[in-house]
């Protein structure tokens, strides 16, 4: 008998974690719910030991675009609509897909499912999937009404990549505003300028050159003499920089960074609270409790700072507490929001309130993104200005001067 790592609720509202002995996955996970337990996550012990030490297989290191992965969903809902099995479903989607690493995915489902493995934990044991997608595939197959869950999860994944695109698309124009200005400046500090001083010096024997003039080529000057060891400096700083973002100290640092910032606080803030609420409203609407689609829906969140104050949340749900209680000492969600959700909790239409919310805080979301987009486009343009306008002004200040006193010392 093969070692499962097991992850259930016990009656009393407990989260354990258990080693348990079965023939498959499947019969560990039928064994704990005869004996009462809510299972959250059944997975190889053998597995999670690779896992562990850096040497999972092939699948775990795969990835699936989000176009791809969309695709797939909505015609797996079409299929089911139309009364095909799950098991014809997957072998068709597999062969007509146009990814290789959905297929190679889709293969190793197909196999599991041959094997007698439910669809959810088939996906779940690929170990590339979010949670929220295997759960409510689970509350889907629980419900018997798959083709609905998934249509529903299609719209919840079909918003969050639209919002993403938006963030992106937004973003664009701002970035190659800072390119430019960083080629302008290297242009204007490397190029322009050390072609001057030769000029400068022969004005500056005659008179003395402006203030502004003598820290521009001072600056110019050092810049050029010391760029190849300056530039590799500057880019082993970005690469530390960037080792040090990966950590998750160095995450946590700069998400709590990001939420200090005028604008672009309150934009994450905006954005992680519709991202929670779609999330929620869909796992509800899955039929599993709120304590576990908070579990679920919390881990979602992709600001490292904002999940961290959410963990607060889920134990005083679990003490029974109220949701909206809960939710506020967090201490992230904006009011407003708060406020609908504890309307939706006392009338007792909490999942159709956090579609409100989610829908509400994607408009408001907009607004904000149009406001930091409005407002770094010109600061940047602004920088970019100031930059030409002292380093012309360095250059022309001397000639300026020359021809000014020319006809005096004529005379």
């Amino acid at each position: 008998m093969a070692e499962f790592i097991c992850r259930f609720g016990t009656p009393s509202g407990e989260i354990v974690t258990r080693i348990v002995e079965a023939h498959a996955a499947g019969d560990a996970r039928a064994s704990l719910e005869r004996d009462g337990y809510k299972v959250f996550e059944v997975s190889s012990a053998d597995g999670a030991i690779a896992s562990a030490l850096g040497i999972g297989g092939k699948t775990s290191r795969r990835r699936i675009k989000q176009g791809d992965f969309l695709l797939f969903n909505q015609q797996l809902s079409a299929l089911l609509r139309a009364g095909i099995p799950v098991l014809q479903a997957v072998t068709l989607l597999k062969t007509r897909s146009n990814s290789a690493a959905l297929r190679d995915v889709l293969a190793n489902v197909e196999e599991k499912i041959k094997g007698g493995v439910p669809l959810s934990e088939a996906f779940e044991a690929q170990g590339i999937f979010p949670r929220i997608y295997t759960a409510s595939i689970y509350s889907g197959e629980k419900s018997g009404a798959l083709d609905d869950v998934l249509a529903r999860f299609v719209e919840y994944l079909r918003k969050s990549v639209g919002l993403a695109r938006k963030l992106r698309g937004a973003l664009v124009y701002p970035a190659f505003l800072l390119i430019a200005a960083a080629f302008m400046i290297a242009f204007l500090t490397l190029y322009i300028v050390p072609r001057m001083s030769t000029l400068f010096q022969g004005l500056s024997a005659n008179r003395g050159l402006p203030t502004l003039t003598v820290w521009v080529v001072a600056i110019s000057g050092a810049i050029a003499d010391n760029v190849w060891w300056v530039l590799p400096l500057v880019l082993l700083l970005f690469g530390a920089l960037f080792v040090w973002l990966r950590t998750a100290n160095g995450r946590l640092m700069f998400h709590k960074f990001l939420l200090r910032t005028p604008v672009g606080g309150m934009l994450i803030r905006q954005m992680a609270t519709a991202q929670l609420s779609r999330s929620l409203s869909t796992l509800l609407a899955g039929g599993i409790t709120v304590p576990d689609s908070w579990e679920i829906a919390s881990q979602a969140i992709n600001n490292l700072e904002l999940r961290r104050r959410s963990e607060t949340v889920l134990p005083l749900i679990r003490e029974g507490r109220g949701f909206t209680d809960s939710l506020e000492k967090a201490n992230w969600i904006p009011e407003l929001g708060i406020d609908m959700i504890g309307i939706g909790e006392r009338s007792g239409s909490l999942r159709e309130m956090l579609d409100e919310v989610a829908l509400f805080y994607d408009a408001e979301a907009d607004v904000k993104l149009e406001q930091l987009t409005t407002l770094l486009e010109p600061v940047i343009l602004i920088f970019m200005a100031l930059v030409v306008v002292v380093v012309l002004l360095a250059i022309y200040l001397p000639i300026i001067d020359t021809i000014s006193a020319g006809p005096m010392s004529g005379r």
